[in-house]
Order: C-alpha cells, then sequence, then structure tokens
C-alpha cells in the first residue's frame, strides 16, 4: 500500500524547507559546509518516517546527517520530527540511491544506513536491491577506507543474500546478528522495527566495513528511476500509517 497523502503537504513543506536539499549535485565535495564542525558525514537511505533519522541526529550532534527519502508524504513526517527536537544538525535529500555519485564525492561519506529496505524477493529483481553488489559497489565509490555500512532487515532471505553480497564488493563482514534484540532493545529502532520487534519477528542487522583493495571493482552505473524507497506494500524504513503489519516475511 502506499503511504496515505498528507493534508496541506505544501505549506508544511515550506515550513520545514530549512532541512531539504533538492538539488543534491550541487553540494558534491562540499557537504561539510552545511556543518564545518561535524566530526563525519551519515548518510541513510530511505528515511521513511524519520524515527530512527531523529534520534541518530539528536545522540550524535557532532555528526552531520543526511538522509534520502523521495517520498513526499513521509519526508514531511521525518522533518517534523526533527524540527520538534530543534536539531541542526541533519537534512534531507531529495534524490536517488542510484545516483550516489552524483551526490557525493570519493571519500565524503563516513558511514552508511540501510534500515528495512524492499527486499525485492523475485530472483528478476535482485539489481534493484540495495544490498545487490552493483550498489554495494555503488557505495565504495562514496565511503571513505574503513567506512561502513550498517544494514538491518527483518527478512530473512535478504539478509542472507546481502551476507554474500558484500564480501563481493570488498566489504568486511562483523557484528552478524539473525536476532538483534533477543536480549532486549538494541540501538535507535525505527517504527516499522518496533512493530516487527512487538510481533516477535527477528530483526537482522550486519555491518559492512570497506577494505582498501588494489584494484577496486568495476563500476556498473544503474538505471532505474527511485530504487533507493520501497516498493507498494513497504516505505523505504519504515510503515505506513494506514497500514497493518504483515505476517512475518
Amino acid at each position: 500500500m502506499r503511504m496515505r497523502k498528507k493534508p496541506n503537504l505544501g505549506p508544511r513543506m515550506e515550513r520545514c524547507a530549512r532541512f531539504l536539499v533538492d538539488m543534491p549535485g550541487e553540494h558534491r565535495g562540499r557537504w561539510r559546509e552545511l556543518k564545518p564542525d561535524a566530526q563525519a558525514v551519515w548518510l541513510e537511505l530511505g528515511c521513511g518516517k524519520g524515527r530512527f533519522t531523529a534520534e541518530m541526529a539528536e545522540q550524535n550532534p557532532d555528526v552531520l546527517y543526511l538522509a534520502v527519502e523521495r517520498v513526499p508524504d513521509a519526508m514531511i513526517v521525518a522533518m517534523e520530527r526533527c524540527a520538534a527536537k530543534g536539531l541542526t544538525n541533519v537534512f534531507f535529500v531529495d534524490g536517488d540511491a542510484a545516483q550516489l555519485r552524483d551526490y557525493f564525492a570519493p571519500d565524503e561519506v563516513d558511514r552508511l544506513f540501510i534500515n528495512f529496505c524492499d527486499p525485492w524477493p523475485s530472483n528478476r529483481h535482485a539489481k534493484r536491491r540495495l544490498t545487490h553488489r552493483d550498489f554495494l559497489v555503488l557505495y565504495r565509490g562514496i565511503l571513505k577506507d574503513g567506512g561502513q555500512i550498517h544494514f538491518k532487515t527483518d527478512n530473512h532471505d535478504l539478509f542472507e543474500y546481502s551476507l554474500f553480497q558484500f564480501p563481493k564488493a570488498g566489504y568486511v563482514l562483523s557484528e552478524v546478528t539473525r536476532n538483534l534484540h533477543e536480549h532486549g532493545v538494541q540501538g535507535v529502532m525505527t517504527d516499522y522495527e518496533e512493530k516487527f520487534h512487538l510481533l516477535g519477528t527477528p530483526i537482522n542487522r550486519c555491518v559492512g566495513t570497506k577494505e582498501r583493495l588494489e584494484r577496486e571493482p568495476e563500476f556498473h552505473p544503474i538505471p532505474g528511476p527511485d530504487l533507493h524507497r520501497a516498493g507498494e506494500n513497504r516505505p523505504a524504513g519504515e510503515m505506513t500509517e494506514d497500514t497493518t503489519p504483515p505476517e512475518e516475511t
């Protein structure tokens, strides 16, 4: 299901305009100018309604936090959450994950978050998965050496698939768990994550660290619109307000 249209979206977006970067390519190589004292640049793909975004930015005030989202009805909720907290270190990027190398210079990002992306279960759609080797190689072009990808999903098949993809693209895996919250809540949750955790669905998580390679993997530009966002039944990183949690995937 698609997210329900938000009332008064235009005026609400205008009130939150200070958070929005609608032409990210103009900031390529200059993102730290948005927060010159930033100790690191963190990037989240498909932030949805922004619970994770707002809490992570609040807990890490020395970090410049950037969140990519192409669904305005989700983005406005995320921006309003950040505004309510009075945050000044977070910005929202209206862009496409497939074009990240157009938005960011090499070594410009220290950490990347991928939370509950669309699993694209059909094999013919495998290349649309944000943890497909082609996407992971794309991220290498913006992550610094030693930079990390933090990946969470409730989808067991996607997680097992991803564990094979990370090494293929030159990442060292660590913190691999198939039941993140088994002994109590760990870290910041998304709204979607909390709902599934309360249903007893195990949450999978891993960290992929970019290792230096003598020869970089060949990068193949990724076509297609809005590949960072979720599909018809799952917005990126969150449940929509007008859906009920589906059965365990």
